[in-house]
């Protein structure tokens, strides 16, 4: 679905245009195609003269298939021409056997009543039809629904069987009415507070991976939209220690939940949680700066924005992206799809889903924009000297960019299909991975890759250099993750233990050649199995799965002494597991599905941004 929905924006060119994607209601287009299944199934279902006709439900192939739409239409109308030609000739038998009985001088009271019937069998005839009728749709309605929605919503059920109550006609005007009214769109749109939904929104697009699989990832889920968050924009920056839904009263399963009941110490309590608001769509990214206590986050509002946390009542920094029309500029109603600080916290970069990257000062102040790009910019990142910038894009091509004159040092044109992540391998070398299955290492300078990796089976979604960028590690839609080196032209390892796809993967900073040399070299990967594996690269083994996730993951990030792990997920929690030993150790439930988790500098507060517009930070301290 989610590629899906991703090339009708391409194609229908709505990627082009300057529609707000903030107000668009989450699993409007699947609402719309349930819609057109639920009319052509009511058009089926009504015969010539407005009688219900029973049919077997259509699959979504059928459905579009104009031969086979018309083949079943015949095949009904074959079916109820037998029906009707049958009716009538028991009908006429019927008749003919109570004109006999009433000549005769002994006809009994019972007999005279059961004549009396006989001319209003048609309204009897009708008022049952009628009740089969709401039977039906009904059942059609909820095989259709648990057809889309594996986990059903009972938002979506309960509008439905409200409107379908309403279909209690007995002729055929009324009844198409009330098919009407069954059909109508069940969705609108509300200007009120934010409020926690069951379920967390799903993102219209996201940064790298997160376009390329974020969405429904564990089946295509509606809502009602009163549950659709619009979070005002506050003014100064709303700052909030949480309301913390208490995982004893939720009726999702946490990971905290053991047969014992709770784990004391593992919920981090209500004072050590803070809660930022003020972005008006969902929040795909974070990042920490690597110097202060300074959060960036991306949003589907077209802004990014910049938190002191060593200030927790000032105004926050809003950056926001716009496009010169003429000779205004003009906000973009793009996704910030991508952002990062430069080594020296002093820059943050950001990719936008209307193809420039820019430049900003950590005081809100636009330095640069590149605008090289034909298309969304899906991943952005600093080398380590802070000298370059490498970006990914849906027009297939990465590019190098000087970061103190904002020009294009090299576009390298060499994937197939859209490029969703680079990766650094030293400060003029990378990896960049694609939809089309492939990894390219290019050089500076080069016009070709210096390598090609073959493997994959799938869309490769994310690529990651060890700390000292000797091995490559790749995750794809195949659901295998693949160790590469530069001297080998086949995977060091092939590891397959993942059930579903694998969305994204992180190396440990451990290591030779880090800050914690004698630490293993680990690396975590996520998937959309809601598991997250830990893997010792040089063995080739799982050494922990970390099961404790009911949706699938999103983000992983090792705290920068290697010794915990972050994993957010869409079931809405943020654990921190303990390496070692491969338990949690601190969890948190927020109110919006997690999309990235990252630590800070110091390893005290670990930042995470949501679906539904916020942004938490965990403080970690002790």
């Amino acid at each position: 679905f989610v590629h899906s929905a991703y090339l009708f924006g391409l194609e229908s060119h709505i990627a082009q245009t300057s529609i707000n994607g903030s107000i668009v209601p989450p699993g409007a287009l699947l609402s719309l195609i349930q819609k057109g299944l639920y009319y052509t199934e009511a058009e089926l279902s009504i015969g010539d003269e407005g009688q219900e006709r029973a049919f077997e439900t259509l699959s979504l192939i059928d459905a579009v298939v104009p031969e086979t739409i018309e083949t079943r239409r015949k095949e009904i109308l074959n079916q109820n021409q037998n029906v009707k030609q049958e009716k009538s000739n028991t009908s006429s038998s019927t008749v003919t056997n109570a004109t006999a009985s009433t000549t005769s001088p002994t006809s009994s009271p019972q007999t005279s009543t059961t004549l009396t019937v006989t001319p209003s069998s048609t309204t009897i005839t009708s008022t049952n039809n009628e009740n089969s009728s709401r039977s039906y749709i009904n059942s059609s309605i909820r095989s259709t629904i648990d057809h889309s929605t594996p986990n059903g919503t009972s938002n979506y059920n309960n509008s439905i069987e409200a409107s379908s109550s309403n279909i209690s006609s007995n002729n055929t005007s009324q009844t198409s009415s009330s098919l009407s009214s069954t059909l109508r769109p069940f969705m609108h749109i509300t200007n009120t507070s934010p409020k926690p939904t069951s379920s967390p929104h799903i993102p219209s697009s996201t940064s790298s991976t997160h376009y390329a699989n974020s969405s429904m990832a564990n089946g295509t889920e509606h809502y009602h939209m009163d549950n659709h968050i619009t979070v005002a924009k506050p003014e100064p920056m709303d700052y909030d220690s949480i309301h913390q839904t208490n995982s004893r009263n939720s009726t999702t399963p946490t990971s905290i939940v053991t047969t014992g009941g709770l784990m004391n110490g593992i919920d981090i309590p209500p004072n050590r949680v803070t809660v930022l608001r003020g972005h008006e769509s969902e929040v795909f990214i974070c990042a920490w700066n690597p110097t202060q206590d300074l959060l960036a986050s991306g949003s589907g509002d077209s802004t990014a924005r910049i938190w002191n946390l060593m200030e927790p009542k000032s105004q926050e920094m809003v950056l926001r992206h716009c496009i010169r029309r003429g000779d205004t500029q003009v906000p973009s109603n793009k996704d910030v799809t991508s952002l990062d600080w430069n080594p020296s916290g002093t820059q943050l970069a950001t990719g936008s889903y209307d193809g420039y990257a820019r430049i900003w000062s950590t005081d809100g102040t636009l330095v640069s924009t590149l605008g090289q790009h034909k298309g969304p910019i899906f991943a952005l990142k600093w080398n380590k000297k802070g000298n370059y910038i490498l970006s990914a894009g849906v027009d297939r091509t990465t590019i190098i960019w000087d970061s103190s004159s904002g020009s294009c040092e090299q576009q390298f044109s060499y994937h197939q299909a859209p490029a969703l992540d680079v990766d650094w391998q030293s400060d003029t070398a990378f990896a960049s991975c694609s939809t089309d299955q492939r990894i390219h290492v290019c050089q500076l300078g080069c016009d070709r890759p210096i390598k090609t990796f073959y493997g994959h089976q799938n869309e490769v979604n994310a690529i990651k250099w060890d700390p000292q960028g000797r091995l490559l590690a790749s995750c794809s839609d195949d659901m295998t993750l693949k160790i590469w080196t530069m001297n080998k032209d086949t995977p060091l390892h092939n590891l397959q233990a993942h059930n579903k796809e694998i969305y994204t993967i992180k190396w440990s900073p451990t290591g030779p050649g880090t800050l914690n040399p004698n630490a293993p070299l680990l690396l975590a990967s996520a998937s959309f199995d809601s598991t997250v594996r830990l893997w010792d690269v040089e063995r080739g083994s799982c050494l922990h799965t970390l099961m404790k996730h009911s949706e699938p993951v999103y983000s992983v990030a090792f705290s920068p002494d290697g010794r915990f792990l972050a994993t957010g997920s869409f079931d809405k929690c943020i654990h921190i597991w303990e390496i070692q030993r491969g338990d949690i150790v601190h969890s948190y439930r927020g109110t919006g599905g997690i999309f990235e988790v990252c630590w800070n500098s110091r390893g005290n507060r670990v930042g995470a941004s949501a679906s539904d517009g916020t942004v938490c930070v965990l403080d970690l301290r002790k």
